[in-house]
């Protein structure tokens, strides 16, 4: 009998293959939400008790619908379902998301086994279920003849195996699955046959507003990320509109954004045209609106891409909204205004000392398309904003009073807008300037009258739930961190603690690693430096050796440059994990170089050593520490390296971690941690940026769901 403290009853179809995917997911789902267990139900779905009709005659729930009604009627908790079953939209009353463990989306041609397409006769029977794969072989193999084919996938086997068919064509993903990958006689590339979207895909149902899903939802979902594009120059758009363009997997762009910011999209982001002009509507609203709720359901990086600032005359209220309403995190980049673009940018300046002391900005325009007044009277109820405001506060609300504006109107202070530290006090007239005296805030502050200061974005989205994480890494690392803290709905507070150089020596090391058998590289930032250092020498990269490395987090940063290690640990992503594989793949008397941090120990080089090779242990860059000033405010601090420890203790003390969260990015990094008197340090499976910031993420959604459900529960 296992202990957990809440359990959940997860839907899944008798199938074999559903059952066999399905338990993975909630495998992997309880390996990351610890306390918290899954037990798999199965149940049947029209598509498992009608196996005649064709699935092209079908309805879009035939392998989901008593699978959904009894998730709407609380027989379960949620239902795990292939992506492309799912209908759409899915039935009112319940919401969705997309697992992330996805295999390959492609179809393959199934042949009998010993058999190639070059077997096949011109009069054979091809087996297809869509018309997609029916069009894909009357092009390819105009001559044969095509049959509806029905059934799992081991009954479609049976039936291509006793010649009922001469070809079958399948999802190569469920092939994998089932561990029947030897089945496969060709995978069809993507673009020769396209396949839908969730090909690949595990997709999860649950009730509509179930606040405990929707915590498991974000750790499979990343913020939606809306960006001004700035007034139609490329110029214009800020730095982390960029950034956020970089790394997005969907961009919905309006058709004000300069065409040429696409350019900065990977080559596989998807690009989607929902542009409005004024009385042409490429897509309407709530049409804009969906689609960032379904593609931000899908689990990809989603940027909505808005021409100027999203916020002045954008809609941003609406899609945000949305989003809000399904508790999907979100976050906001501002950008660069036509309104600034109009007057900084052409010498009619809006402030000009002795002249202007602010402006006003309205649009005639009203909703439905109407034009309003813009009398005085108008012009009057409009928000007002005041600069440089804090200690004058008193005053201004009082001749606002007393000029007719009401003691309880909504008023708001801003303190260091956009800054990691932004602190925003609301109150009302007849309050505000109390509130803001007893805040004792410093910096620069913006003062908001109006009733828009009672609306504001949500912050408690995401895993991470608008929590602050303090990331202490060097700045090789800093963009990688800050963008999966903002992913998961978190505020990055940056805070680089140690300076990371390449050792003096590095340079001429690795224009010698040709002599060697094997390069031992234990992290992705010794990986980083030493294409650093290869790129100062005449090496061709082509005869660098062998590589061996600690985990696939290092693998993944040599894929970057188009490298694949040779060695990698299949489980223990460690140093220890790393001797394991050495120990099968050394031979006596093989060269070795390590290349390391001057931070790391001689733990590993003799140890290597004792597999029989002759080990050269080499400095590739230092770890130098930074003064970073004050303490900022944070709720969860990640630690990537015993260098940052040190520096952080150096600085600001073992007691600025009482109460906080820490994850530590490894072994190491926590023994260091624990030497120092600081317990409870989360620590990842993979010392990876990724898994530790994942690892954070897990463990507060886990946290919140427990406190929340029936700690009594248990499955066995």
């Amino acid at each position: 009998m296992k202990n957990f403290s809440a359990v959940f009853k997860v839907g899944t179809r008798k199938s074999p293959l559903a059952l066999i995917q399905t338990r993975r997911a909630l495998d992997n789902l309880q390996a990351l939400l610890t306390g918290i267990g899954f037990q798999d139900i199965p149940l049947d779905s029209p598509g498992d008790r009608d196996r005649q009709t064709d699935l092209r005659d079908t309805p879009g729930n035939f392998f989901t619908r008593d699978l959904d009604e009894a998730v709407l009627d609380g027989s379960l908790d949620a239902a795990v379902h292939s992506a492309k079953d799912m209908p759409d939209p899915v039935p009112p009353g319940l919401d969705w998301c997309w697992l992330p463990w996805r295999e390959d989306p492609r179809d393959a041609i199934i042949l009998a086994p010993g058999k190639t397409v070059e077997d096949l006769f011109p009069d054979g029977r091809i087996g297809v279920s869509s018309d997609r794969r029916e069009q894909y072989c009357r092009d390819r193999f105009p001559t044969m003849q095509m049959a509806c084919i029905r059934g799992n996938i081991e009954h479609r086997l049976e039936q291509l195996d006793r010649g009922d068919y001469d070809m079958v064509i399948m999802a190569g993903a469920a092939l994998v699955r089932l561990g029947l990958e030897e089945r496969i006689t060709e995978w069809i590339s993507l673009e020769d046959l396209p396949t839908p979207a969730g090909q690949g895909v595990l997709g999860m149902s649950f009730r509509a507003g179930d606040p405990r899903f929707e915590k498991i939802r974000s750790l499979m979902v990343t913020a939606v990320t809306f960006v001004g594009s700035g007034p139609g120059n490329t110029g214009l758009i800020t730095r982390s509109g960029v950034e956020a363009l970089q790394r997005c997997d969907v961009c919905l762009y309006d058709s004000l954004s300069d065409s040429a910011l696409l350019d900065l999209l990977p080559p596989l982001a998807e690009r989607v045209n929902v542009g409005k002009r004024c009385g042409q509507h490429t897509v309407k609203q709530d049409e804009i609106t969906d689609l960032i709720t379904v593609y931000a359901r899908r689990g990809g990086r989603v940027v909505r891409l808005k021409g100027g600032d999203p916020g002045v005359f954008g809609r941003l209220a609406e899609e945000v909204e949305a989003l809000d309403a399904l508790a999907l995190p979100y976050r906001v980049i501002p950008g660069v205004s036509s309104l600034n673009a109009a007057t900084t940018g052409t010498g009619m300046l809006l402030t000009r000392r002795g002249l202007s002391r602010g402006f006003t900005a309205m649009t005639p325009r009203c909703e439905g398309g109407g034009i309003g007044s813009v009398d005085a009277e108008s012009r009057g109820r409009l928000p007002l904003a005041f600069f440089m405001a804090v200690g004058s506060a008193g005053e201004v609300s009082r001749q606002l009073q007393e000029d007719g504006r009401w003691a309880d109107e909504p008023a708001a202070m801003v303190f260091n807008a956009g800054g990691d530290n932004q602190t925003i006090i609301k109150g009302t007239l007849s309050t505000i300037a109390e509130q803001v005296a007893a805040a004792e805030q410093s910096g620069p502050g913006l003062f908001l009258v109006g009733a828009v200061t009672s609306f504001g974005f949500r912050q408690d989205l995401g895993a991470l739930a608008g929590k602050r994480v303090l990331l202490t890494c060097s700045e090789a690392l800093q963009e990688k961190a800050s963008g999966l803290v903002w992913d998961f709905g978190g505020v990055p507070v940056k805070r680089s603690l140690i300076r990371l150089t390449l050792a003096r020596e590095a340079v001429a090391a690795v224009a010698r690693c040709a002599e060697y058998d094997w390069l031992v590289l234990t992290s992705p930032v010794a990986v980083r430096c030493f294409m650093q250092a290869l790129a100062q020498t005449s090496v061709d990269i082509r005869s660098i050796p062998k590589l061996m490395v600690c985990g696939p987090g290092t693998g993944r940063e040599l894929a970057d440059f188009n490298i694949k290690p040779d060695a990698v640990p299949e489980q223990e992503f460690s140093a220890e994990g790393l001797i394991q594989v050495a120990r099968t793949v050394l031979q006596q008397g093989d060269l070795v170089l390590r290349l390391r941090s001057d931070r790391a120990g001689t733990e590993l080089l003799e140890q290597l050593r004792q597999t029989g090779a002759e080990v050269d242990d080499m400095v590739l860059y230092r770890n130098e520490p930074v003064r970073a000033g004050e303490m900022p405010p944070f709720d969860a601090v990640f630690i990537a390296s015993t260098s940052a420890v040190a520096a952080f203790l150096d600085q600001w003390g073992k007691d600025a971690l009482a109460g906080k969260t820490v994850v530590a990015i490894g072994k190491p990094t926590a023994a260091a941690l624990a030497n120092a008197g600081v317990a409870n340090v989360l620590v990842p499976q993979e010392a990876t940026v990724e898994a530790s910031l994942h690892t954070l993420a897990a463990h507060w959604v886990a946290n919140q769901i427990i406190s929340g459900g029936n700690k009594d529960q248990t499955i066995s």
